[in-house]
């Protein structure tokens, strides 16, 4: 079982024990965050696509630490005028753990009940 999920505009495939570095998020070491942006969805048997998110869908979370990442160089050059420079930069991440990937109670169910009640309307309209 496998969810994508929107961190911080970036999306990211995970399933259940996974670690993830995601960008900072504000929260205390051993905290439970819960993230409601869930996009897809495979349960092994079927799939959930969003629209663009699954309503009644979560993952939930820990933090398990905090850090920064390797610095970056940024150097920039315009030829044949002098201008040079050189700048560094690192990026603060958190490591997060997924704990559970809640779903909602089959949500196919609702579409199935919808589609056969329109195909009863349409075959009594004939």
């Amino acid at each position: 079982m496998y969810v994508i999920i929107s961190i911080a505009g970036k999306q990211y495939k995970v399933s259940k024990g996974q670690i993830l570095r995601v960008p900072k998020i504000n929260k205390e070491l051993g905290e439970t965050l819960k993230i409601d942006r869930v996009l897809f969805l495979d349960d092994g048997k079927s799939i959930h696509i969003g629209k663009p998110n699954l309503k009644d869908s979560s993952v939930t979370a820990s933090i398990i630490s905090h850090g920064r990442d390797r610095k970056i160089l940024v150097y920039k050059k315009k030829r044949r005028k002098g201008y040079e420079r050189k700048n560094g930069q690192r990026q603060d991440f958190t490591e997060i753990e997924i704990k559970d990937i809640n779903m909602s109670p089959s949500p196919n169910k609702k579409m199935k009940k919808q589609l056969d009640s329109s195909s009863v309307l349409k075959q009594e309209e004939e």
